[in-house]
């Protein structure tokens, strides 16, 4: 009998060396599955949840790819860490994915200012700190792919911080492209909708309500945002950079 045929890789992302920050939950770790499904090898870290690391780590086949570590984005000495962490494991990297944030719903009247930037710090700041910080490990034509949200087009009561913060990484990313596109990096962004995550569920009306919202009738799964987020990272998006795509179901 005959061996079987090879597997092609589309995605040419099998051997890329990936960073993919908060990969221990929802979209990230969906991230960090898509990934090693498609051959890379992965470096993921996470802030607090260290069942959520151990149950990752668990959870796949190939765990000789996969690498979880503890760090803090919004502090500094965690971000090198981070980055120390990629130059032993990997020599350089291919793929960065942002997926590191935190949320909040909070009035703006009454918000404070620790309010605003421990959500400003996280998801916009600690962001371009640990693109910098890795920056020296980006490969010629590796991908920089950040995870942002379609509310920050939208907005939303009470998530002034988050739709602000968010809006900051399309910026970010567009200005960065530029910047980079003499080296062949590409930046893009992946903007969300509404995710249902297992273990996460809305109450039932805000459920019913995000579900109206998209033209789909549902909400995405965190695998369908992933699959986007490979294909920024492939090679399948070669001259795609700047941009930022929406996975919202056509709110």
């Amino acid at each position: 009998m005959s061996a079987p045929a090879p597997a092609v890789d589309l995605l040419g992302l099998a051997g890329r060396r990936c960073l993919v920050t908060g990969g221990t939950r929802g979209i990230g770790r969906a991230v960090v599955h898509a990934l090693l499904d498609a051959g890379a090898s992965v470096l993921t870290c996470h802030r607090g949840d260290a069942a959520a690391a151990v149950a990752l780590s668990g959870s796949t086949d190939v765990p000789q790819r996969l690498r979880v570590v503890r760090a803090d984005l919004t502090v500094p000495a965690d971000r090198e860490l981070l980055a120390t962490a990629c130059r032993d494991e990997f020599g350089g990297l291919d793929v960065l994915v942002n997926n590191a944030a935190v949320d909040g719903g909070t009035p703006f009247a009454g918000m404070s200012d620790e309010e605003w930037r421990r959500v400003v710090d996280a998801d916009l700041t600690a962001v371009a700190a640990t693109t910098r910080t890795v920056l020296p490990l980006l490969r010629p034509g590796a991908s920089v792919v950040t995870v942002g949200a379609a509310l920050a087009l939208r907005g939303a009561p009470g998530r002034s911080h988050y739709a602000a913060a968010k809006s900051g990484l399309l910026g970010f990313s567009r200005s960065l492209a530029k910047e980079l596109g003499p080296t062949g990096i590409r930046v893009n962004t992946v903007a969300p909708g509404p995710v249902a995550s297992p273990g996460e569920e809305p109450p039932p009306p805000l459920a019913a309500r995000l579900r109206a919202m998209a033209a789909l009738g549902r909400q995405a799964t965190a695998a369908e945002v992933a699959d986007v987020v490979l294909f920024l990272a492939g090679r399948l998006s070669g001259y795609v950079t700047g941009t930022v795509v929406h996975v919202d179901g056509g709110i």
